[in-house]
């Protein structure tokens, strides 16, 4: 049986852990592999229906989880928003409606959602859309006096993490998470490029960002696959490229982040009415700006259409299978506005959410101390957990959790889908396992489920700092797991 040979195993951990005793052999021979020198290693099994650990290895261990860490931050929001919770976005209005023209400014009102006209909800990402514009045309409105300005204010600027690397900001992977987010605050930027050692040309965005500019320092090279990025920071409106791109290729795309999605979806929404034969008088503007200036207007407004977002269990999903690090800050920001800050405390909704997650898992009896969050995404190096707090969450999940179903379906099958899907592939354990992989520059970790002989065990694997490629840190991985799993 699998629980009997995890168990001895565990015993000769526990005994290297007390008396000195050597490791279980797999775990040994990976913590004697040469690219292991310096590194950290934690690993612990639990068997969820019992609550007894099984396997255990330096649990106690601050470890990077990368993106491990948004299973945290799915199952909290699951945990306190439940997994039926959908964020509205509301279309409003101030001044006044008559004979078709609108004396006033039409507002989008964001509550965080970051899934609004996302690629991972087609076809139906443009909906909202479409409502929008159906709403604004039953309402007879043909002329908008004022602007098209989104409110976003429910989050603070701070898109970005301030303890994200600078590689990170300003490309796709890597997208602020604001109060009004669309089409993933993600753009693709179309390139021509000509012999070696010369400048690409710049061709366009696909959406077409009028306020962006690019500083270009790409240049081309004899190579097949670009290692280029765009940097830029949250709300800054320039973009610097580096990087070599392929030589001589009539079209190459490469993805960023949209530094202002608020103020990005004024202006697409303005472009999209008055194609639709919907006057709009003033510049495209959003929150940030107007208060900047002083010229928010605090006027009551009155609603035209809310839209809203697929439920959060659909949301969590997306974000646990293909890793998506918007829908993870944003989950964390959005059960960060349940923090009551104190007299005289200034926290950012990164902050709030923190605190929220600590606070609500310590009133469930987890020991928080080595939870060490600064994002929901994982994205930040700062960014600790231990294999033992994994576990305890893990177990709660599975076995007390009113959504447990929701959030078990989140993680990935292994060898099957997501991004594990060549995890385990082709092993006894595909399909058996479902797991949150994390990697980020030396750091390779997993957690999730495994099931085997009716039995569910909650596992977490952490390696960090180790000294060979990524891939192989990663087939180092899976074979521990199938000779502990044998």
């Amino acid at each position: 049986m699998i629980r009997n040979k995890i168990v001895l195993l565990c015993l000769l951990i526990c005994f290297h852990a007390l008396a000195g005793a050597q490791t279980p052999a797999p775990v040994k021979r990976l913590l004697q592999a040469p690219y292991m020198r310096g590194a950290s290693f934690s690993l612990i099994v639990k068997d969820v229906q019992d609550g007894k650990t099984v396997c255990s290895y330096d649990t106690d261990r601050l470890q990077s989880p990368a993106s491990v860490l948004k299973t945290v931050a799915t199952a909290t929001a699951l945990e306190i928003l439940g997994e039926d919770y959908r964020y509205p976005t509301t279309l409003e209005y101030d001044g006044t409606l008559e004979n078709g023209t609108l004396k006033g400014n039409l507002y989008i009102k964001g509550s965080g959602d970051p899934s609004l006209g996302s690629s991972y909800f087609a076809p139906d990402q443009n909906k909202f859309l479409s409502a929008w514009i159906a709403a604004l045309q039953k309402a007879g409105i043909r002329r908008i006096t004022g602007s098209i300005i989104s409110d976003e204010s429910i989050f603070d600027t701070e898109g970005a993490s301030v303890k994200w690397l600078r590689e990170d900001m300003g490309n796709y992977y890597a997208p602020g998470s604001y109060g009004l987010s669309v089409f993933d605050n993600m753009y693709k930027l179309s390139l021509q490029t000509g012999a070696v050692g010369s400048r690409p040309v710049l061709k366009g965005t696909e959406p077409n960002i009028p306020f962006i500019r690019f500083k270009n320092y790409l240049k081309t090279a004899s190579v097949s696959s670009d290692s280029a990025y765009i940097i830029g920071a949250p709300l800054d409106d320039v973009r610097y490229l580096y990087g070599v791109l392929p030589a001589n290729r009539e079209a190459y795309v490469l993805k960023g982040d949209i530094p202002d999605p608020a103020l990005y979806l004024a202006h697409y929404l303005t472009d999209r009415l008055r194609q639709k034969g919907i006057q709009v008088d003033g510049a495209p503007s959003c929150y940030r700006i107007e208060a900047e200036e002083n010229r928010w207007n605090k006027k009551e407004r009155k609603e035209i259409v809310t839209t809203y977002s697929p439920t959060l269990r659909e949301i969590a999903s997306v974000c646990n299978h293909v890793s998506h690090n918007l829908y993870a800050d944003a989950l964390l920001k959005t059960i960060g506005m349940q923090y009551k800050p104190r007299k005289n405390e200034v926290i950012s909704s990164f902050g709030r959410g923190v605190q929220v997650v600590k606070e609500y898992w310590e009133k469930k009896g987890l020991d928080v101390f080595s939870l060490r969050m600064n994002d929901g995404s994982g994205l930040a190096p700062a960014d600790k957990v231990s294999a033992g707090f994994m576990g305890e969450l893990l177990a709660y999940m599975a076995t007390e959790s009113a959504v447990s179903e929701a959030f078990i379906a989140s993680l990935p099958q292994a060898g099957i889908e997501g991004s594990v899907r060549n995890f385990l592939k082709g092993s006894k354990l595909q399909g058996k396992a479902r797991l949150k992989s994390g990697g980020i520059t030396g750091v390779r970790s997993y957690a999730g489920y495994i099931t085997e002989d009716g039995k569910t065990y909650a596992v977490a694997i952490f390696s960090n700092n180790y000294s060979c490629p990524m891939n192989r840190m990663t087939g180092a991985l899976e074979k521990l797991l199938l000779q502990l799993f044998n």
